[in-house]
């Protein structure tokens, strides 16, 4: 899998002058858990960087729950953290997967490629009887210069303009519940955006919580043309990640980010919204 490292992969490079190991754990029902769980424990010499702070920009009217920070303050916050051009990142969690993928999206968004997501998480890394640090890493702050991939990432505009569009799926990576409009625990409105199909993002993983794999990922897409153009999104644009990687993985090339997501779609009053769900309805 070329996005994806095993444990052993990891302990084997760890000390080496060109690895950052990102601690990305974050809950969002308690947003000081992640760096209280780093304070007690984390993977040898990771930097800790959080969802809200780090990853995401300032919160406005439009834009979504999580918004991407602007270039200038992602090149700040990877330089401060130690990450140069030439860095070997590799983020881990303890959410499946998600919060890691999230870096891992917005460093290939500013053009950087060896960066990985760990298989399993902090979790399994300890219950392997890896080692762990309580230590804070001294970082050597670096230089990033960002090459900003812009064919990754699709605004609202623009995905109300595809609706219907021949060739364009949208992709809505929430649990089925969220996505048919059952239930929204977070955000104001139910439902999803017209016309998307739903692939939980949690799907990509195994029982044992580490990443399927390339066959596995295919068979969860095996409907979708690799020749068509993906368009993915969730609530607020972080476990949609997870899903891009996957697609990636199952070799479809077209995949763009709706970052904003559900979130930015519904702060807009008159963009239209669907309940219940697409593919039965096309199967009907």
């Amino acid at each position: 899998m070329n996005n994806i490292v095993s444990l052993e992969w990891l302990k084997e490079k760890i000390g080496e002058p060109k690895l950052v190991i990102a601690d990305c754990r974050f809950r969002l029902d308690d947003p000081d858990a992640g760096p209280r769980a780093y304070e007690e424990s984390h993977i040898p010499g990771a930097v800790y960087m959080d969802l809200e702070k780090d990853l995401s920009g300032e919160v406005e009217e439009y834009g979504g729950r999580h918004p991407l920070p602007d270039i200038f303050a992602m090149t700040v916050t990877f330089a401060r953290t130690g990450i140069s051009n030439d860095s070997i990142v590799v983020a881990y969690d303890d959410q499946g997967g998600a919060m890691a993928s999230r870096l891992w999206w917005l460093l290939k968004y500013m053009g950087h490629e060896q960066v990985y997501v760990l298989d399993k998480g902090f979790s399994a890394w300890v219950t392997e009887g890896l080692p762990v640090s309580t230590e804070n890493k001294v970082v050597q702050p670096a230089t990033y210069l960002a090459t900003v991939q812009h064919n990754m990432l699709v605004e609202m505009d623009e995905v109300k303009e595809l609706l219907g569009s021949e060739g364009v799926t949208l992709i809505d990576s929430r649990e089925a519940p969220r996505y048919r409009g059952e239930v929204e625990p977070i955000d104001r409105v139910a439902g999803h955006i017209p016309g998307a199909i739903n692939r939980f993002w949690k799907e990509g993983l195994t029982e044992s919580g580490g990443w399927k794999d390339v066959a596995a990922q295919t068979d969860r897409f095996y409907d979708l043309d690799k020749n068509g153009e993906l368009i993915v999104y969730c609530g607020s644009g972080v476990t949609a990640t997870p899903n891009v990687i996957a697609l990636q993985e199952a070799g479809f090339t077209k995949v763009r980010l709706y970052a904003g997501s559900w979130s930015d779609w519904i702060s807009f009053s008159n963009n239209p919204i669907a309940i219940g769900d697409e593919e039965e309805r096309l199967e009907e």
